[in-house]
């Protein structure tokens, strides 16, 4: 049985999720944040790195948002949410669940650690908020239309692009993107993501990620 090591407010939120719209029974462990920001020692000894999500299954020790997906899907999905390997969709599939957090997640990040800054961050204001308004402004342009990131239904994929737009939309980011933020309503809405939210406790991404103007 797959056991969700769950840090509060974090990226562990994907997968509660997943296992949720999967059906799996699954052993949820909650972990609260020490100091109301790190991830407590028992957390941190799971991973090298102590960052989440962070799963384990028939003994194995699986990080990272993108393996973490994939490999509940490959093994415990029985070829649900996911496209068939070598159509189109796949391709879109296979690029999107690496790009929120290969390129987007990078601009996004910097451009709440300049903000915190304030004054001293001024010099890399223009290059960071125009890499966000280009990552973005991608992000939008290939959503528009559509309800699910691939084809007309949802995907591994989907978890990776919700999370992201979650904190964006906290950090008052999407008010220029009408279709990220319809998208994000419509997986907000579903009953397995409110599920997740109603067993996984805590998610309350504002404590991390600050509000910048």
């Amino acid at each position: 049985m797959i056991t969700v090591h769950h840090l509060a407010d974090s990226r562990s939120q994907r997968v509660l999720w997943l296992v949720e719209e999967l059906g799996l029974d699954y052993e949820l462990k909650f972990y609260p944040r020490a100091d109301g920001m790190f991830a407590p020692p028992e957390y941190q000894r799971l991973h090298g790195l102590g960052k989440a999500p962070v799963i384990t299954d028939d003994g194995r020790t699986i990080a990272e948002s993108g393996a973490v997906i994939e490999y509940i899907l490959e093994v415990h999905g029985g070829g649900r949410l996911r496209p068939i390997v070598g159509t189109d969709d796949w391709v879109r599939y296979l690029q999107w669940m690496h790009l929120i957090e290969g390129s987007v997640m990078l601009p996004y990040i910097l451009n709440i650690y300049v903000g915190m800054l304030g004054a001293a961050g001024a010099p890399l204001y223009g290059r960071v908020h125009g890499e966000v308004d280009r990552h973005f402004g991608f992000l939008e342009t290939e959503m528009t239309g559509r309800d699910f990131v691939v084809g007309n239904d949802l995907t591994g994929a989907d978890f990776q692009l919700t999370f992201l737009l979650e904190g964006a939309s906290l950090s008052e980011m999407l008010g220029n993107y009408p279709a990220l933020s319809r998208y994000l309503a419509l997986m907000q809405a579903r009953p397995a993501y409110i599920r997740a939210l109603e067993r996984g406790g805590s998610y309350d991404l504002r404590r991390l990620m600050p509000v910048q103007s």
